[in-house]
């Protein structure tokens, strides 16, 4: 049995350049053998989780996670996205728009909650969709999710510098310099981006407890600021103008573009609750994950549900929706009031503790997924480690703080919502279909083409709902077709339901209804994704097609050989039984 690991002359497959030829030709077959290699959640908690050496400290409650939580997803972007969403497309329903994209994050929230109080480490989807689907899947979802995160950071650090510079009344191009001969958009220098991403990577490495503290301050001084303003709202609005355009050819009533204006409204400031997934990969520093896990998951998303509708209706009722300014909908509304300039300011400076809030959580989240994968052996097991006197991933935080300083420095990325959204609704989409298998398969117990089909069934007819939704022309035959398909997806859902029992009840905490819960949010995700635009899908095909050639180059034949020599797992007993006492605990 252990020949077939060798390499030839017994080396690994990176000994040598002619050894590493040798092993590219045997690709195939590895690829084979380790693409859908699945990983049992003992050995994540366990044997996978020992490659660290050091153990994360369990300091977190359910207040530090709903603290997280709300400080991952409440960004600066709520402060554009409701604007855009409510001019173009769904006018004072935009309240609609939001209570309906929460919905779908809360039914996606659910999805990993259960994962993570069944598998209570640092990796969050990468190692739910690794324990499900096998390692191929997870790396692709891996690679694109840390792509997303230092990308996103990136442009939001720099987004930092424009939001102080309105709040104190300067300009961003006195705190950038220009530096001729770069090309544009590379030459752009922001020294204040890159001093608070590197101050970031500091506390983040610093210690998780602390962190945690940072974030709670922060969290605490920006809801402080989005209540002045739905108060400022509230007090300057008149409820008309929930009814009435400024302009009577435009259409007018409380919804005024109909049921589509709804719903494409909701696909567009979905992307304002994204950041909650990245509070899973928190779930290893929980003190009582089945206790604190669902508390802090569901609960940061239910109260970000309620500040977002009470923000959506305040700036609905301040202006009518054909005047409200799509990039900056508050300041504008607030500038052409005499005498109310300075809220303007306010609304600077707490978009400008927002972007830190959500850069904090986010550079938190990516450097535990780099972890996690360095512990499977597909990337280096240098980024897996965690410091002994910190219990933070160290490795990982620095080297991810430091590409994203130096991306930011100079890198105008401009990058839009959508473009670096698309990875992780793909992720979220995953995650629902993973939690069904794992409900309705057992691997070696039950057959698990029932379920595969219908998870294919099921996504190709929320497709084809998708597909006509966005490209049909409107008039009896697209409703028709809508009708058709959604209710082909019911009956879908429903003969599933009735024939394939569930394999596998938890033992703590489960999605409620379940298949219906989880399938609600692969739809709500497919239509969601089918709302982004192309640059999106381009961005996502060339970073998943990166991410194959790094996979097929490098970590199948790394994985390989681990598997090989025994070193898959972590031979330190000492370490091993540490963490085995307290998966036991």
């Amino acid at each position: 049995m252990e020949a077939q690991y060798r390499n030839y002359g017994g080396d690994t497959s990176f000994s040598s350049l002619r050894v590493y030829l040798n092993s590219l030709s045997d690709t195939p077959s590895r690829f084979s053998r380790r693409a859908v290699s699945v990983s049992t959640s003992y050995d994540e908690m366990s044997r996978v989780r020992a490659v660290s050496g050091e153990q994360m400290r369990r300091t977190l409650r359910w207040y530090d996670l709903i603290g997280l939580g709300i400080g991952g997803m409440i960004g600066a972007g709520v402060f554009v996205t409701t604007g855009r969403a409510s001019r173009l497309y769904a006018g004072p329903s935009i309240v609609v728009s939001y209570a309906i994209a929460g919905l779908c994050a809360l039914l996606s929230a659910f999805c990993y909650t259960e994962f993570a109080v069944h598998l209570p480490v640092a990796g969050g989807a990468f190692s739910y969709i690794r324990i499900t689907f096998g390692e191929f899947p997870a790396f692709i979802t891996g690679a694109n999710l840390i792509m997303d995160y230092v990308m996103s950071n990136a442009a939001v650090s720099r987004g930092f510098t424009a939001y102080l510079g309105s709040a104190f009344g300067i300009s961003t191009s006195e705190w950038r310099f220009v530096v001729s001969g770069l090309p544009n958009g590379f030459n752009e220098i922001d020294p204040i981006a890159v001093t608070v991403v590197l101050a970031v990577t500091f506390i983040i490495c610093y210690s998780t407890r602390e962190s945690s503290k940072v974030n709670m301050i922060l969290t605490a001084l920006h809801i402080a600021f989005i209540v002045f303003v739905i108060v400022m709202g509230f007090w300057k609005g008149d409820v008309k103008n929930l009814t009435r355009p400024d302009n009577p050819d435009n259409p007018s009533g409380f919804f005024p573009f109909g049921a589509s204006g709804v719903f494409n409204g909701a696909a567009m400031v979905y992307l304002s609750y994204i950041g909650y997934d990245a509070v899973s990969t928190m779930a290893e520093e929980v003190k009582d994950p089945v206790k604190d896990i669902p508390m802090g998951i569901s609960g940061s998303v239910a109260i970000v549900i309620v500040l977002y509708c009470l923000m959506a209706l305040s700036m609905s009722m301040l202006l009518p929706y054909d005047l409200i300014d799509a990039e900056a909908p508050y300041s504008a509304a607030f500038s052409k009031s005499e005498g109310w300039e300075w809220v303007t300011k306010v609304v600077g400076i707490g978009a400008s503790f927002g972007i830190l809030t959500s850069l904090l959580v986010a550079m938190l989240g990516q450097a535990r997924y780099m972890c996690v994968i360095g512990r499977s052996r597909v990337i280096p097991t240098w980024f897996a480690k965690v410091h002994p006197k910190t219990s933070t991933p160290v490795n990982a935080s620095a080297f991810l703080g430091i590409f994203t300083a130096a991306l930011a420095l100079f890198t105008d990325l401009n990058v839009l919502l959508n473009l670096v959204s698309i990875g992780t609704l793909f992720v979220f989409y995953m995650v629902a279909n993973a939690v069904i298998f794992r409900r309705y398969v057992v691997v070696g117990y039950t057959k698990p083409w029932p379920t595969l089909s219908f998870l294919c069934l099921f996504t190709i007819t929320s497709v084809f709902f998708t597909l006509v939704w966005q490209l049909a022309p409107p008039g009896p035959l697209r409703w028709f077709m809508l009708g058709a398909s959604a209710v082909t997806a019911i009956a879908i859902v429903q003969i599933f339901h009735c024939v394939v029992p569930q394999a596998m009840i938890p033992e703590f905490w489960g999605v409620p209804l379940m298949p219906w819960t989880p399938c609600v949010s692969i739809s709500l995700n497919i239509f969601l994704l089918g709302s982004l635009d192309a640059p999106s899908y381009i961005r996502f095909g060339f970073f998943s097609g990166l991410a194959v050639l790094v996979y097929v180059f490098y970590s199948v034949h790394a994985s390989f050989d681990a598997e090989g020599d025994g070193s898959l797992y972590f031979k330190d007993m000492e370490s091993l039984e540490r963490i085995n006492r307290s998966v036991l605990c």
